[in-house]
């Protein structure tokens, strides 16, 4: 039984292990990255455990057109600081994709916004 017991555990570290490297690999390898223009119109600090920044970007192509909706995740303070700053205002963000993340304690969204630019109309 004792044999048993140390294989079982050795099995279930391995798994640990193997989850770690998985979600390690996941928020450092990004599957694309971009940039998308429009309007901040909600943004909210979100979560039960972990707070993620979550907001909506609302992309115009031209006036009097339907908006399309970005939901994007912020990990940074400083770009949620500056997000805050515009709301309602057009902006720019640069995001990355993360796909397959095991949880969505990084974020609700696979998009990961990493900077932000006001655009001056």
């Amino acid at each position: 039984m004792n044999r048993f017991l140390k294989w079982l555990l050795s099995l279930v570290l391995i798994g640990f292990v193997g989850l770690f490297a998985y979600t390690w690999a996941m928020l450092n390898w990004s599957y694309a990255t971009g940039e998308r223009a429009g309007y901040v119109q909600k943004f909210s600090k979100k979560g039960f455990i972990c707070k993620t920044w979550e907001g909506e970007l609302a992309m115009v192509s031209m006036p009097g057109t339907i908006a399309e909706k970005f939901f994007f995740t912020v990990r940074d303070d400083a770009v949620a600081q500056k997000l805050n700053a515009n709301l309602g205002n057009k902006v720019v963000v640069k995001y990355e994709q993360h796909i397959g993340l095991p949880t969505s304690c990084f974020g609700e969204t696979e998009y990961f916004v990493s900077g932000v630019e006001a655009v001056q109309e």
